[in-house]
């Protein structure tokens, strides 16, 4: 009888976010984000749909966030100092999300209004010709303020190449599938996973990244970050606990719709004022994405993690091995410009023996419509299959 009754929510959930976006089948689009305002362009010039980028908003954000000798001149002062860039307003963009969700009772609360989810402040723009800045703000995020995440200076096109230097804090996995710009409610699991007290993993980090563009379609990237996350400085001048640091090298290479990448990380953590806990480990791994007829993206990514003392023993340490990926698929139903989207992903980590909280397989189905360019209506189910449990939820995404 229980069962019954959530299939039937889960099925009302569901349907109640199709029959909203076909309600809204005809109504007009328009966007007023930060770029879109400096530039007076549509929100759908770099996102379909938002925040996903389209190629176009890839190049624009690997260019500083300047659109290629297309910069308006009414964007900037004329301060007689041609060593002084100085925008006329400071951009600054607000993105707010909400979601309605209903889930089996194994998995937590039955039923939940859980809005606003997220509520960022958002600033990127011009330092100097080739000098960008990014960053947000993440004022609420499952109603607790969870502070700056990422935060860079990007200096590219140096020495007259396609070379480029961030530095500040940002995702380590941003090379790979950049977790802030995925359309799910879902998350990208493998790439936030910790095995033991090693606070290392491939989400937000402190560091400095290289990234090299070939004229044929190799890209290269060398990372190199602290390792212990975005947490606040343990002493008065000391972000790093251990003094260590960690290196990812990735190469990809595109050829036509398709992109192929391989990338290998290699940290090491100890155990502050012990000589032998240390635990050295290291990431293997894979991706892909290829898109179809310009409606269709498929991606995927498979990576190995091998810790060799996960645990900090001062003896006895085994090596232990996570496994674990995703597959993402994508589809414009009326192309990159028009409104609904559909996304199917499936996430599995595979995690040693004695680690099995770590265990997880799910696949979750989002049915999305712009509502606007910058307001998306969204309606996603996610089953667990460890669990043998379902959540969905019904809400938005919304950028101004």
């Amino acid at each position: 009888m229980r069962r019954g009754r959530i299939r039937k929510g889960l099925s009302a959930a569901l349907w109640a976010a199709i029959f909203g976006a076909w309600l809204m089948w005809t109504a007009d689009a328009d966007a007023i984000p930060a770029f879109a305002r400096k530039y007076r362009l549509s929100c759908s010039t770099c996102h379909a749909p938002v925040p996903r980028l389209k190629p176009y908003g890839d190049d624009f954000a690997a260019n500083g966030f300047k659109l290629e000798d297309k910069e308006p001149v009414r964007a900037f002062f004329d301060t007689g100092d041609e060593l002084l860039t100085l925008q006329r307003e400071l951009p600054l963009a607000i993105r707010f999300d909400g979601y309605a969700s209903l889930q089996s009772k194994k998995l937590g609360r039955a039923s939940d209004f859980q809005w606003p989810y997220y509520l960022k402040i958002l600033s990127g723009g011009q330092v100097a010709h080739n000098v960008g800045y990014y960053l947000y703000f993440l004022m609420n995020e499952r109603g607790e303020i969870a502070g700056i995440e990422d935060a860079y200076l990007y200096f590219n096109n140096l020495l007259g190449a396609d070379l480029d230097i961030l530095v500040g804090q940002f995702q380590v996995s941003d090379p790979l599938f950049k977790r802030e710009l995925r359309i799910t409610l879902e998350d990208y699991q493998i790439y936030k996973v910790k095995v033991g007290p090693t606070p290392s993993d491939l989400t937000y980090d402190r560091g400095i990244t290289v990234a090299y563009g070939a004229p044929f379609g190799l890209d290269l990237v060398l990372e190199v970050v602290n390792g212990n996350g975005i947490g606040p400085a343990e002493t008065a001048r000391a972000f790093d606990s251990d003094n260590k640091k960690n290196f990812m090298l990735r190469v990809s290479q595109s050829i036509g719709p398709l992109r192929l990448g391989g990338f290998g990380y290699r940290g090491e953590a100890a155990v502050r004022d012990s000589v032998n806990a240390v635990n050295r480990f290291h990431y293997l791994g894979i991706d892909a994405t290829a898109d179809v007829m310009d409606k269709l993206q498929l991606n995927t990514q498979f990576l190995v993690r091998r810790d060799d003392n996960p645990l900090f023993l001062a003896s006895g340490a085994e090596r232990v091995t996570t496994k674990g990926g995703f597959v993402e698929a994508i589809w414009a139903i009326r192309g990159p410009a028009g409104r609904p989207f559909l996304t199917f992903l499936y996430n599995w980590v595979d995690p040693p023996s004695g680690f099995s909280e770590l265990k997880y397989r799910s696949a979750t189905v989002n049915l999305s419509y712009l509502l606007r360019r910058n307001l998306r209506l969204a309606g996603e189910v996610t089953y667990d299959l460890e669990a043998k449990a379902t959540r969905a939820a019904v809400g938005f995404v919304s950028g101004f």
